[in-house]
């Protein structure tokens, strides 16, 4: 049996964050001492385990429900919808979308996040969904609050949204963050302002959509993700 392997090019590394980036701190600290060494994808890493349908239940793609303990969240509701393209703009099917966040207070829902802001018992911050066979995707969720962090002086994180994708194989994984539009506290963000090129940004900020919106229930917003070429958003993990 014959079995195509997809090869992946190598990335315009201009719109995406370095893993060194003095502003944002914790950087020093982590980032590679020597040149990296790219390694050749092997037909075990492009077909090995990855999840798909079978780990994705009903509901998952609803954070304001998806808690299981039968209260309501709290906070502004929101829907987040949007498409995973190719370069080419072909849809990306069959993909595994992952969101964390913090809730409406600005905290998250991890023994590790000791900020002094109340906790949501019916939100828990954390979802997934796949896309449909024209790559679209579909979260409702609670607009983060902003959060402070120990970066520098008076630093807060603007509101965002965290996102994994997964595609075929464990080594497609790709993680980026959400933002929203009109956010005073972006041009102060380090981890924002990591992202060379201004105008990827800016594709970091999703876009408000009143077609989006439902009447009385959440306000709507559109962000795709582009995995390819000179529209690529920009992702936190490089492969």
């Amino acid at each position: 049996m014959n079995l195509k392997i997809k090869s992946y090019g190598p990335r315009d590394w201009k719109v995406h964050p370095p893993y060194l980036y003095e502003h944002y701190r914790s950087t020093p600290l982590r980032s590679p001492r020597k040149p990296l060494i790219p390694l050749t994808q092997t037909l075990s890493e492009l077909t090995g385990p990855v999840y798909g349908h079978d780990s994705v239940q009903p509901g998952d793609g609803d954070l304001t429900t998806n808690a299981g303990r039968g209260g309501e969240a709290i906070g502004e509701r929101i829907i987040v919808t949007g498409r995973v393209l190719e370069e080419d703009g072909r849809p990306v099917s069959n993909t595994l979308i992952e969101v964390w966040q913090a809730n409406a207070a600005g905290r998250y829902h991890h023994k590790r996040d000791q900020h002094d802001a109340p906790l949501d018992p019916n939100f828990t911050g954390a979802g997934r969904c796949m896309t449909n066979e024209k790559g679209e995707y579909r979260f409702v969720s609670i607009r983060p609050g902003p959060y402070p962090w120990g970066n520098h002086y008076n630093a807060w994180r603007p509101s965002h949204i965290h996102f994994s994708l997964f595609g075929q194989a464990f080594v497609t994984r790709l993680v980026t963050q959400m933002y929203f539009p009109g956010d005073q506290l972006l041009p102060l963000d380090p981890i924002y302002n990591g992202v060379p090129d201004e105008k990827a940004r800016q594709r970091l900020i999703a876009k408000f959509a009143h077609n989006v919106s439902e009447p009385g229930q959440a306000l709507g917003y559109r962000f795709d993700f582009v995995l390819r070429g000179r529209k690529e958003t920009p992702f936190e993990v490089k492969k």
